[in-house]
């Protein structure tokens, strides 16, 4: 019997626990013996380069020696999507991850195609930037997320369940800047909307 695929989204703010939810659903996968790629963008080199790595320090790959797990680092979608095609071609790839899909410029319109073909997806992301503006790569993604799990952080100014990104530090040009707590902090909506 063939297994419907999975569309999930792990959504929220900076230090929500995007990317450890993300490793969790697929060490559960990996319990199954699935195949899995798990993707990060080439400009994140936070903490790792080769693996995903979360802020408390939990990484992937996990090893397995009854299933294929591969981390791949991409620029673009396009890359993702040629990765996941040889892998698939050789080892029958059953879940595609992707870690900060939002810094992928194209990954929408790949995991879109690759969930049609009949494989599960996973995503964690930002979906909005510290500007308040959604990221385009969510914009796509969400309409066909058949299961979506906001995950809050803590406001660092009230404690409140925290929903948004301030940027402290840095560039505030809108562009993509990869960086951890001494750029960004999670804010609840009153103290993202007043600093």
């Amino acid at each position: 019997m063939k297994v419907n695929p999975r569309f999930e989204v792990f959504t929220g703010p900076m230090f929500g626990g995007k990317t450890t939810r993300l490793l969790s659903a697929l060490e559960r996968y990996q319990y199954q013996n699935k195949n899995l790629v798990l993707f990060k963008p080439k400009i994140d080199v936070r903490y790792s380069k080769e693996s995903v790595v979360t802020h408390s320090g939990n990484s992937w790959p996990k090893n397995s020696s009854s299933s294929f797990n591969k981390v791949v680092r991409v620029s673009t979608g396009k890359d993702l999507f040629s990765y996941f095609a040889s892998f698939d071609k050789e080892h029958q790839i059953d879940v595609v991850a992707v870690d900060e899909v939002f810094m992928i410029n194209g990954a929408a319109e790949k995991l879109i195609e690759i969930y049609k073909l009949g494989k599960t997806v996973l995503v964690s992301s930002l979906q909005l930037s510290s500007n308040g503006e959604p990221y385009n790569e969510m914009l796509k993604i969400l309409p066909w997320a058949t299961n979506i799990q906001t995950c809050p952080a803590v406001c660092e100014n009230c404690g409140e369940d925290a929903f948004f990104t301030k940027k402290i530090a840095g560039d505030d040009d809108g562009v993509i800047e990869v960086g951890g707590s001494e750029l960004y902090q999670p804010r609840c909506f009153s103290h993202f909307h007043s600093d």
